[in-house]
């Protein structure tokens, strides 16, 4: 995250602050070797491939962070996030891929940092090749995993990365559902938030608000990083060389990377990057297979799809984009219910022949289940749109509501779970509407701009 952050930081020097800010700022970062003796890597692509890692960092808190942010438990020594992120040639695109830390992985043949012991290619998760062998394992086996070469390597703790949220004054995030873990002591209302670092660290890390886990917390990283990536490039205050030089130090004072990311290096990127935005980033996960694959010893591990993990890096090899930047997807209102979900029958409270049929094949064109088969309301002369719904489908009647703004939504108990929804005069078209999150296990990419913030509604039943 922090990576994406200094060459945010880069963008907005070269713009108007220069050399002379970033001067001593490299010597504030602690250099760590993870190619060494590095042999038989994959050939490069077009691009540059920076592997970001988060690490287990509990003993560098203080202990009122702790308490505040529940950060119990001895750290592990490896890895809790790991993204590869592909910055393209012309520098006008940014790929994010977050690597589910419970990844199946072959690791390869190493001598174990702490013990000495040399070990033989053996089944892991992903997240314990750091603390085997530390960056330069983590490096080989994403490497052997992905088949991409890595050409930098950065990593970020618990309190580095609290101090870099604090330093660009918070981040701004959008949640359309209540999201509270008893374990991280996360706690938002639907809606817009202003997180500082240690609310920031709950956010990223909970992952007992659902039954996803990791998955859906690996969604919520790549939304809180493109939110950091808009803070940064849009923030008018970096752009005064005072204020620029504190936030930098904060951003890279506590850095692990290798010796070739300087902060010259990041400079001389951010030349080249003067007009990226946080549409010019996409972000996705590697796709994992529904059942878990058991190891001894280990537990279970995710497996990787791999015809969609291979297209993934593929593209990030052949510099190709993630996702469709010329879509319409950022104009559709995020919802809490996936459309797919929802099973709506559209009545024709007007005279208007043919109106009806129309708003069924909208519907259906933005994902909604319809009957397919508009029918003429009692009716005829309804003046407002209305949606008829169970109660007990609240969320999915807010959903629907969206498609239809400014509609009127209106209990029908015992209704079930088809939503009714009954054209009025005001009625002109569909709006797109989209989940907040991909389907689990999907493929497609969201564009930082996507990360927008929906309208407020109450939490219930799907």
């Amino acid at each position: 995250m922090r990576a994406v952050t200094a060459l945010s930081v880069a963008v907005l020097a070269s713009s108007g602050v220069g050399h002379a800010v970033m001067s001593g700022l490299d010597s504030g970062i602690e250099r760590v070797d993870p190619f060494k003796d590095m042999k038989n890597r994959p050939e490069a692509g077009r691009g540059l491939n920076i592997l970001l890692a988060g690490t287990d960092g509990r003993d560098t808190i203080t202990e009122e962070q702790r308490q505040a942010y529940r950060l119990g438990g001895k750290p592990c020594h490896c890895t809790d996030t790991l993204m590869l992120l592909h910055l393209s040639a012309d520098h006008s695109r940014v790929s994010v891929v977050s690597l589910p830390r419970d990844s199946y992985a072959m690791m390869p043949p190493h001598t174990d940092r702490t013990s000495g012991e040399e070990h033989r290619p053996h089944p892991v998760k992903l997240n314990a090749a750091y603390a085997e062998g530390g960056p330069e394992l983590t490096v080989r086996t994403v490497e052997k995993m992905t088949e991409v070469k890595i050409d930098h390597y950065v990593e970020v703790d618990f309190t580095s990365f609290m101090e870099t949220v604090d330093a660009v004054g918070g981040v701004e995030i959008c949640t359309v559902r209540r999201l509270k873990d008893s374990y991280t002591g996360l706690d938002l209302a639907p809606g817009p938030h202003r997180l500082d670092g240690g609310q920031a660290l709950q956010y990223v890390r909970s992952r007992h608000l659902d039954g996803t886990g990791d998955l859906s917390r690996m969604q919520r990283q790549q939304r809180f990083l493109a939110a950091l990536t808009a803070e940064v490039t849009g923030s008018g205050v970096l752009l005064n060389p005072v204020r620029f030089r504190e936030v930098a130090q904060s951003v890279l004072g506590s850095l692990r990377a290798d010796s070739g990311f300087t902060t010259e290096r990041m400079l001389d990127l951010g030349k080249a990057m003067r007009g990226f935005t946080p549409a010019s980033a996409e972000f996705t996960s590697v796709p994992v297979q529904e059942e878990a694959r058991e190891v001894p010893a280990i537990g279970n591990t995710l497996v990787w799809k791999a015809k969609e993990a291979k297209r993934i890096f593929g593209a990030l090899r052949e510099d190709r984009p993630l996702a469709d930047h010329d879509s319409a997807r950022s104009k559709a209102t995020v919802v809490d219910v996936p459309p797919e979900q929802i099973r709506v029958q559209v009545e024709n409270g007007t005279p208007r022949q043919g109106l009806g049929a129309q708003a069924d094949r909208a519907l259906r064109a933005t994902g909604f289940g319809t009957s397919g088969q508009a029918v003429d309301a009692a009716d005829r002369a309804t003046a407002r749109t209305t949606v008829l719904y169970d109660p007990r489908w609240d969320r999915s009647a807010r959903t629907v509501a969206a498609a239809f703004p400014g509609a009127e939504l209106k209990a029908a108990p015992g209704q079930g779970g088809t939503l009714r929804v009954v054209l009025g005069a005001d009625f002109t078209e569909v709006h797109p509407v989209r989940a907040e999150d991909p389907p689990e296990g999907a493929t497609g990419a969201l564009r930082g701009d996507e990360v927008t913030c929906p309208r407020a509604g109450a939490a219930g039943k799907a």
